[in-house]
């Protein structure tokens, strides 16, 4: 899709879907600590846990489930999902984690995307809850950065990682700091003699047998062509956030050991 047809779809979007969003909390510094899930993360822990603490950080998805997370007590968590505004799963890992953030003593910011907000409430209603536009645009850059810098969408979501980089520079972050973003899902995908594709995604927490089922389940029916096809958007969607954040000033550095993502700067933390 050419950038006229890509931005006329994005405007539509925009139009159809995209919902009014409060401020961005202030940030508390300029630089802020995103992190991923991906099993890196345990070895950033071990090695940087007073940093983790004494910086501001980030969070995302089944995190709250890892008990060194009321360690390092992070500001911010995102939520994008569909599956975290459901219904109970009769004590899985959903359950266990609106048990964990139910926990949470300290002043932490909730990201979800604004259509599931009303769930939120329902579901998380202890923590300060900031919607966010769940939207991916595309098309020439002056229309999507300056509709990022609104809050009306991001680059395509294929990734939680994507809307809590933008989250972070939204909120006036001038160095995004990424950890735990592995993302080396291409060492795990296979296809069975049955012609099923087994997509494994590792985590720094040890996934549950129940939650293993279930992204089994969730990948019932998908040809390898389409989880290739996903992945590459999540890579593109990175190139995309770092033409942004250069327009805003702001650097986005990868801290992951071995990660995948050819887009960000490295660093070692």
């Amino acid at each position: 899709m050419n950038n006229f047809l890509a931005t006329l779809k994005s405007i539509a979007k925009i139009v159809l879907q995209s919902r009014p969003v409060k401020n961005m909390p202030a940030p508390e510094g300029s630089r802020i600590i995103v992190m991923g899930n991906g099993p890196s993360l345990n070895d950033t822990i071990a090695s940087h846990l007073p940093l983790l603490k004494s910086t501001p950080s980030m969070a995302v998805n089944f995190a709250a489930l890892a008990p060194v997370f009321f360690d390092i007590r992070p500001r911010y968590y995102v939520l994008a999902d569909p599956h975290f505004f459901g219904a109970s799963d009769n004590g899985g890992n959903l359950d266990k984690l609106r048990q964990a953030l139910a926990r949470v003593e300290w002043k932490m910011t909730l990201f979800v995307p604004a259509k599931f907000l009303k769930a939120a409430r329902k579901h998380y209603s202890g923590l300060d809850l900031k919607p966010f536009n769940f939207i991916g645009l595309e098309g020439y850059d002056a229309f999507t950065h300056a509709a990022f810098s609104a809050g009306l969408g991001m680059p395509r979501p294929r990734n939680v990682l994507v809307p809590a980089i933008m989250l972070a520079i939204g909120m006036g972050y001038k160095e995004v700091v990424i950890t735990g973003a592995d993302h080396s899902w291409m060492k795990t995908l296979s296809v069975t003699d049955d012609n099923e594709v087994v997509s494994v995604q590792p985590h720094f927490y040890a996934d549950s047998d129940r939650e293993l089922s279930r992204i089994r389940h969730d990948y019932q029916g998908i040809r390898l062509h389409e989880v290739v096809e996903s992945f590459a958007i999540a890579f593109r969607s990175y190139h995309h956030i770092v033409r942004y954040a250069r327009s805003r000033g702001v650097r986005v550095l990868n801290a992951t050991p071995g990660s995948f993502i050819d887009a960000f700067e490295r660093i070692k933390l």
